[in-house]
């Protein structure tokens, strides 16, 4: 299969398109950058310059190819502004994207959250969340999913809060790299909160795995680990770092605060049982023992 890959370059998409390329796949992947071209051709994917707010490429992608995986997302969180222009800027990909496909049949893999659910731990039934910082993103992935009934094998790949390698990536790594930047390792509150994790080889997997085979209109949990505690994430960061560990105000993380602070454990039980898939990598705590000052 030719497969169109946005977000190809970063720590999640380097490792779906080289596990794509090694199931036997070819890929075209969205390149914004001459660095991020080069890393995809090294890998052996074919770049195709554009981000995901160039939506005449986009069309071309995914016109070019027999299914597409989205995972291009801005991580620009400095203030509520930049989290709703990149969430719009998604939206309006993914609606290309789709429109594009209706009625030929292929796959198209997206990518959202786990939910959070109150005295539980989230699983694959149910929905997305349709408020807070972050919920249009949850609003066009039910999009995506709802062109099931116009000819699309539409599916979601819900991730983790944080899908981490050599401790990198997600909130988790975020944490790390404030945790640099500030000499202190903080978690919200009283850290008591759970955050799911994957090791990211283990997510691309599962992307995989949806493209290949995943029902019209399904949603999937790449989840490994189900929820650490968030102090125990810091407190492993404070470690290795040699930093301080403190609690403090979620108003400290920014426009994510409100998600940080939330206890959001998630299941993959599901997943596993239909789709076969088994997380294989380290789990985020072991992996986090790698990183160093």
């Amino acid at each position: 299969m030719r497969v169109f890959v946005t977000g190809g370059s970063g720590l999640i998409g380097s490792a779906a398109v080289r596990e794509l390329l090694a199931a036997g796949h070819t890929v075209l992947a969205l390149a914004r950058s001459e660095a991020s071209a080069q890393s995809l051709s090294s890998a052996g994917a074919e770049p195709l310059r554009g981000s995901i707010a160039d939506l005449d490429v986009v069309r071309v992608g995914a016109a070019q190819t027999d299914g597409v995986i989205h995972l291009a997302f801005s991580h620009d969180f400095s203030s509520a502004e930049a989290l709703a222009r990149a969430v719009a800027e998604e939206g309006a990909a993914l609606s290309v994207i789709g429109q594009v496909l209706v009625g030929s049949d292929r796959p198209l893999v997206t990518v959202s959250g786990t939910p959070a659910v109150d005295g539980r731990s989230s699983t694959e039934a149910d929905p997305l969340p349709t408020g807070g910082p972050v919920s249009g993103r949850g609003q066009s992935v039910m999009a995506a999913l709802a062109l099931a009934s116009q000819g699309v094998r539409s599916s979601a790949v819900r991730l983790p809060r944080t899908v981490h390698n050599e401790g990198r990536g997600g909130f988790a790594g975020m944490l790390v790299e404030m945790a640099r930047r500030s000499g202190v390792s903080r978690y919200p509150r009283d850290g008591v909160q759970r955050w799911p994790a994957v090791h990211a080889l283990d997510a691309a997997a599962l992307f995989r795995i949806c493209l290949e085979r995943a029902p019209a209109g399904s949603s999937w949990h790449a989840v490994a680990d189900e929820g650490d505690r968030v102090r125990d994430i810091a407190e492993v960061i404070g470690r290795r770092l040699q930093v301080p560990v403190q609690g403090v105000d979620p108003a400290e993380f920014g426009p994510l605060g409100p998600i940080f602070a939330a206890d959001q454990p998630a299941s993959s039980r599901y997943t596993q049982e239909t789709l076969g898939w088994r997380p294989r990598h380290p789990s985020l705590l072991e992996d986090l023992e790698g990183i160093g000052s």
